[in-house]
């Protein structure tokens, strides 16, 4: 049941993160830094391969 609801939070979170990226090309294209564009990106790939650990340890059924 842990690994479902850890599953289910990361999904959450790569959707959060979906949406700061569009939020930052947003701010890039009205002439905001670069800066918003790179922290978008790097928190979406972080946020995406949580979801990718998570769903790989909801198959494996292991705890760890």
């Amino acid at each position: 049941m842990t690994n479902r609801i850890s599953t289910l939070i990361s999904a959450l979170g790569v959707l959060a993160s979906t949406l700061l990226l569009t939020f930052a090309v947003r701010e890039y294209r009205s002439g905001a830094s670069a800066l918003w564009i790179g922290a978008g990106a790097l928190i979406f790939i972080s946020a995406s391969f949580t979801l990718v650990r998570d769903v790989r340890r909801l198959r494996s059924g292991s705890a760890a």
